[in-house]
């Protein structure tokens, strides 16, 4: 006669230690990072190059660097002066490095304020759906039609003074659009998800239900996104420096660097004063991708290759 065991033997014959818990999702993101080496990589110097241009831009002093010193004008590199000196004879290595932390100051800010308007705006867009919905993608529509960065330039060229906040509210602005309608598109779903039907059924008021069901449901898809806007920002607030309508040459980043390549002279014999911060921004958003790409991975179980 075979033994039969019943359900209270068999979990007490399982041992605890031996059941496999579900990995969290940073473990989950990390794995992934490391299992792809360009990604690690790609992290490793945006953490080293983002640490080590906000420390050493507290130690230079700006307005020395900016200052025109018109005995040493185009200085190539040397020991004095480590990448040369510009037309007005400032120094390209401290602009360089006071340029990168601007520039990734206002990438991070536009992200930050344009990814929290797009996705306030779109996960209460897909949650109510409906008349609400309507309303509200009509003006990401409207949004969306307009030149985008025409109008940017616009409010650039008629504000008179302006620091990074006010440059990155204005960028932030009108690049909030597309991440509220991504949120949207998966809040449409989530809201259908038996989890949102039963808190609505028991009285849960629709602010919890969004801000503590919904929305941290998103949060893989939300990470994704920010960090491949991230490398988009950067490319722009370095095209609009680039041509003119970015930080005057008292702030630099690196745009307002690679700018003086326009300068045919400088392009042909005076590299050491574009091509840094051409190679920086170059590398900057492709390593951002390269980490944005492998979090998109770790948010789709199908794609991951750890």
């Amino acid at each position: 006669m075979e033994d039969k065991k019943t359900a209270a033997d068999v979990e007490q014959s399982v041992d605890p230690k031996k059941v496999e818990k579900s990995p969290s999702g940073f473990k989950t993101i990390w794995k992934e990072i490391m299992k792809d080496k360009l990604a690690f990589i790609s992290l490793i110097f945006l953490v080293l190059t983002t640490l080590s241009v906000f420390i050493i831009s507290f130690v230079l002093d700006q307005e020395q660097i900016v200052m025109v010193d018109p005995f040493s004008l185009y200085e190539s590199p040397s020991s004095e002066w480590w990448l040369g000196t510009d037309y007005g004879g400032r120094d390209v290595f401290g602009q360089l490095i006071i340029g990168t932390r601007n520039s990734l100051a206002i990438g991070i800010l536009v992200t930050l304020l344009s990814g929290f308007v797009g996705i306030v705006f779109g996960v209460v867009s897909g949650y109510f759906g409906g008349q609400v919905d309507n309303v509200m993608m009509r003006i990401v529509d409207f949004f969306m039609v307009l030149p985008n960065l025409m109008v940017i330039i616009v409010f650039v060229s008629i504000v008179p003074t302006y620091s990074v906040w006010t440059f990155s509210l204005v960028m932030a602005s009108f690049l909030w659009m597309g991440i509220a309608r991504l949120i949207r598109s998966r809040a449409l779903q989530e809201k259908e998800l038996d989890y949102a039907q039963a808190s609505r059924t028991l009285g849960t008021s629709h602010a919890k239900i969004i801000f503590t069901q919904v929305l941290p449901n998103v949060t893989s898809l939300i990470v994704v996104t920010m960090t491949l806007n991230l490398a988009a920002n950067i490319g722009i607030e370095s095209g609009l420096s680039f041509l003119g309508f970015g930080f005057p040459e008292s702030t630099p980043s690196l745009g307002t660097l690679l700018s003086y390549a326009r300068n045919p002279q400088t392009l042909e014999f005076r590299w050491w004063i574009w091509v840094p911060p051409a190679v920086l921004i170059l590398l900057l958003m492709l390593a951002v991708r390269n980490v944005g790409e492998a979090l998109k991975r770790a948010a789709d179980a199908r794609q991951r290759r750890a």
